[in-house]
């Protein structure tokens, strides 16, 4: 057991990210066939706002030694901290942001540190800081195209980014560098006044007038913003996860069933809804609102006069993203390989329970899938079925009443949680997916069942039915290979569509078993006659669905009438 644990701590990378209203320390696994996800082993955080520390009554004045101590004390605990994890000396970082660059006394609070810890404060640039704070952003989702805003307590940053195959592009001009971060704009806000004040219109015009030109100085490409999909923004910094979590308090889907920022969706009108906002944290019958601090409630009025001056100065949106990727993931991004970061998030979290015939079983798999139409999109892309087949025989060892409630609970809570940079649309799919490969709606407890339907609701439009429709197949297979492994071809699957007398089409499937059959097993049948049911209407999701023809070795199978 120790020498396992050995094995594993040569990959633990310790890093503290010593930003304006806070301090993070983390431990982080970067073994190589989980890294893309970056696997946290340790996370704390010191509620010391060195920002806040370096006011008195209005005025600027170096860092208290009462704060210093502070500071040097949960230092001292995370050395601690990673000498019982094993982490490797050389692999130990403190990373010091905007408060730390910016304070009187900064060399001395750097040489105190160094002193008492050993550690050297590495103090970011202003524009290395931004392009970190980018490189969070790209780890955050599987592909970013998109301008990106990091909101810190004392300063703000933007640029665009791309990433592909591993590959990141960002403004030639890098990362342009804002003073407005939330606790900055609190500062300037208080002092300007009332809205309706000389002092405040002038405040919000300074402001305008510094995004645009920023906006002006990165120059985003024409690909950006003559894309199909329209601009997104991609959004990470406490203030903005702070607005990010009131407004998945506010979503339609109540409770919002993915407890988790990163991976958060939302329309821009909403995004720019700051009356919403405001008004969901000042009614006084208003409950506390998952992760947001009162600190962070505090902030939301200088966060919504941000929002309300981005939405003068930016380019036309179509969509807003929220992102968990700071300082943590951006450094470690940064030096991460090309093709671990092209990795698809939920294939790398799915890959520790990978069947030993995984390639094969998502051929087979995607042979169940008809042809998508001309211009029409594939309706499962290759990464999601692979992370689905990966996942297909994870909760196998528990008992029956539990695995169809385990898989759906698996992106959110469970064994697929930490898989770092999926999207809510993607782990809500893999999440149905699982839950339908051992029996969907029908097999789970009541207590689930309500969290099921939260969960459907974040599908892509017209995918409900047929994540139905590939779990009841995968769970024919399953029953097919039971151990994942392909020793001899035993099935083959073909489908296509015909159209029924009346006009409407149908999906035929056809399963060949290899061998003749002249009855199949119990367990075999009741999976085979699921496929057929998905195809009768009152199995259909919300009236939508596809008759379904099944046939076995060619001969109908358990088709009723649809």
């Amino acid at each position: 057991m120790a020498k396992r644990h050995e094995e594993r701590s040569q990959f633990y990378h310790g890093l503290v990210d010593m930003g304006s209203n806070g301090i993070r320390f983390s431990i982080t696994d970067l073994s190589p066939a989980t890294q893309r996800i970056l696997p946290t082993v340790y996370l704390d955080r010191a509620a010391i706002s060195l920002y806040d520390a370096q006011y008195e009554d209005g005025r600027a004045v170096p860092i208290p030694e009462h704060t210093v101590k502070q500071v040097v004390k949960s230092l001292l605990r995370f050395k601690s901290t990673c000498e019982d994890f094993g982490v490797p000396d050389n692999q130990v970082r403190i990373v010091a942001t905007e408060a730390t660059r910016k304070a009187m006394n900064s060399e001395a609070y750097r040489a105190a540190i160094k002193e008492a810890t050993g550690w050297t404060v590495e103090l970011l640039p202003k524009e290395m800081e931004g392009k970190i704070g980018a490189l969070g952003v790209a780890s955050s989702y599987e592909n970013v195209r998109g301008l990106m805003m990091d909101l810190g307590g004392g300063s703000t940053q933007l640029t665009w980014i791309i990433t592909e195959k591993g590959d990141i592009r960002m403004s030639p001009a890098g990362s342009v560098s804002l003073p407005y971060g939330a606790a900055a704009l609190m500062q300037r806000l208080e002092a300007a006044g009332k809205k309706k004040s000389k002092e405040y219109q002038a405040f919000a015009k300074e402001v305008v007038g510094d995004l645009k030109a920023a906006v002006q100085s990165i120059d985003i490409p024409e690909e950006l913003l003559r894309s199909r999909d329209g601009l997104h923004l991609y959004l990470s910094g406490g203030g903005f996860r702070g607005w990010g979590f009131v407004l998945m308090s506010e979503h339609s889907i109540k409770p919002y069933p993915i407890p988790i920022i990163n991976g958060f969706r939302t329309t821009t009108d909403t995004f720019m809804d700051t009356m919403s906002v405001k008004a969901a944290v000042s009614q006084d019958d208003t409950p506390e609102i998952f992760r947001v601090s009162a600190r962070r409630a505090s902030q939301v009025p200088a966060v919504a006069f941000l929002v309300e001056c981005l939405a003068q100065a930016l380019p036309t949106l179509t969509s807003v993203y929220f992102c968990q990727g700071g300082v943590r993931e951006g450094m470690h991004f940064a030096e991460m390989k090309p093709e671990y970061r092209a990795e698809s998030p939920l294939v790398t979290a799915t890959g520790p329970y990978a069947p030993p015939s995984m390639q094969q079983l998502v051929d087979l798999l995607f042979s169940a899938l008809p042809d998508a139409t001309p211009g029409q999109k594939p309706f499962f892309n290759r990464p999601l079925v692979t992370a689905f087949i990966q996942g297909v025989f994870a909760h196998m060892a528990q008992v029956k009443d539990l695995r169809g409630g385990s898989a759906l609970r698996s992106t959110t809570t469970g064994i697929f949680s930490t898989a770092h940079g999926a999207s809510h649309e993607d782990r809500a799919l893999l999440a149905i997916l699982l839950c339908e490969r051992y029996g969907g709606y029908g097999s789970i407890s009541p207590t689930e069942q309500d969290f099921y339907k939260r969960m459907l609701c974040l599908l892509p439009e017209g995918m409900e039915w047929w994540c139905m429709y590939l779990g009841r197949v995968a769970a024919v297979i399953a029953a097919v290979y039971p151990a994942g492994t392909i020793r001899e071809p035993r099935v083959a699957i073909k489908t296509q569509w015909t159209v029924t007398k009346k006009g409407n089409e149908k999906l035929c499937i056809d399963f060949n078993f290899r061998k003749e059959i002249d009855e199949l097993d119990e367990g075999l049948d009741a999976a085979l006659l699921k496929v057929s049911k998905a195809g009768k209407k009152k199995n259909w999701v919300h009236g939508e669905g596809y008759k379904v023809a099944l046939t076995v070795n060619g001969h109908e199978y358990g088709n009723d009438e649809n």
